[in-house]
């Protein structure tokens, strides 16, 4: 695997992601933003934050294994939700750990999540996308 994961003495203990990644692979895989549409370009969960990110991370997942990676190669993570405010969290969460489910992964990149005030479509309230380092 080209990503080692870690969380430095010092710095604080994040359950939900770590704090650097190593990369050590050959090849860098870019994913652009993803959002919550469906194949056909149908917004999915329209409203519900916790079905949006649960879509996103899946057609992140998509775009991964189209490059032959997965999160497992993930060396970054960036989450961008629309009016961002901490009580949000237990939605993102769960969305998080939906996807994370249904693609059989418990990794936890470095991530950075920013608070916007609007995505490429109204109806969109989350985009996330990734650097990933394959061997």
């Amino acid at each position: 695997m080209a990503i080692t994961l870690l969380n430095p003495e010092g710095l604080p203990q994040i359950d939900v992601y770590k704090q650097v990644s190593i990369a050590t692979g050959s090849k860098l895989v870019f994913v652009a933003g993803q959002v919550a549409w469906d194949a056909d370009g149908t917004t999915v969960g329209e409203g519900d934050l916790a079905a949006q990110v649960e879509h996103s991370y899946l057609n992140v997942g998509t775009a991964l294994a189209g490059a032959g990676a997965s999160f497992d190669d993930v060396a970054k993570l960036t989450v961008y939700v629309v009016d961002w405010t901490p009580d949000k969290m237990p939605l993102l969460l769960e969305g998080i750990a939906r996807a994370a489910a249904k693609l059989g992964t418990t990794s936890t990149p470095p991530a950075t999540m920013i608070g916007v005030a609007a995505l490429d479509v109204p109806e969109h309230l989350v985009e996330i996308e990734v650097t990933a380092v394959i061997d």
